[in-house]
């Protein structure tokens, strides 16, 4: 990673625990996730791209380097069709990433139950988006559920819910 900013979030703190230290500080999202990968808590940095209903943004990313974070994609909260499944998955899981939050739907769930790889979606549902785009529409930021998120910031998430949490330091 290259953001020098120290970790806001410590290894394998609960998200209630997080509110609990860092109060508002602490973004709690309050959309109707669904936990969807084999990896049901993790805490790392995000990064952030737009996907409506084109999996070629996502695709794109996710075969670059992911140095354990987690890609945040705004899929607009559509679920006519998945902007992942398990092959990108296994995918971006042999490039690093730690996991992938879709504001959107995902498809293959008994498959990402299997992986050691987190996934967060608003549903499933079994027709898969066609890639569109050649490169990577990626965001230095997005909104979701009120709560305003950006490249770099970190992700809490686990059995009671998924917080964003800016860290300290110049960015600020």
């Amino acid at each position: 990673m290259t953001d020098s900013a120290p970790a806001p979030i410590h290894p394998g703190e609960a998200t209630a625990d997080l509110c609990d230290r860092l109060g508002e500080q602490a973004r709690v999202c309050p959309l109707p996730w669904r936990s969807y990968g084999g990896l049901q808590a993790v805490n790392a940095a995000i990064a952030c791209v737009q996907a409506f209903e084109d999996a070629g943004p996502l695709r794109a990313l996710l075969d670059t380097p992911g140095h354990g974070r987690i890609l945040l994609v705004d899929a607009g909260g559509l679920q006519r069709v998945a902007v992942l499944g398990e092959r990108m998955a296994q995918r971006a899981l042999a490039n690093g990433w730690r996991g992938v939050i879709v504001h959107g739907a995902v498809r293959d769930v008994a498959a990402l139950a299997t992986l050691n790889f987190a996934v967060l979606a608003l549903g499933a549902v079994p027709r898969r988006a066609q890639p569109a785009a050649a490169t990577p529409a990626r965001y230095g930021g997005l909104a979701l559920g009120g709560v305003e998120i950006r490249d770099g910031d970190w992700a809490g998430l686990d059995a009671d819910g998924l917080v964003f949490v800016r860290p300290a330091g110049p960015r600020d």
